[in-house]
């Protein structure tokens, strides 16, 4: 079953997950899409829950150790909230915890349906 991203976006209209991954360099970004690609396909790879986050974050072996911050909205979709690599990875999650708790509230999504 081949699943659908949909990405965050803030009330003013900027996509965070976006925002990164157009900064990265463009064989970096080519390999982050590559790994984008094969989660559609369901195949996660590296990945792992956040702890004290509802997030789960994959995780990439390959540059600065690019992450993709994310909830898994059930069979079919994924949110991506954010991206980061290692140095700046505690303030970013930080932040998707926001955003992810806006979307909850902007969008009256239950996480426990």
């Amino acid at each position: 079953m081949e699943k659908k991203i949909i990405y965050y976006y803030t009330k003013d209209g900027k996509c965070p997950y976006k925002d990164w991954r157009s900064e990265l360099d463009v064989s970096i970004r080519l390999r982050v899409n590559k790994r984008v690609d094969k989660l559609k396909d369901g195949l996660y790879g590296d990945h792992k829950p956040l702890q004290n986050s509802e997030l789960s974050e994959l995780r990439m072996d390959f540059g600065k150790g690019y992450r993709i911050y994310y909830y898994d909205l059930k069979d079919t979709l994924v949110l991506f909230v954010a991206g980061s690599d290692k140095k700046d990875q505690k303030k970013v999650i930080q932040q998707a915890n926001k955003y992810f708790e806006d979307y909850i509230e902007r969008n009256n999504y239950d996480i426990y349906r």
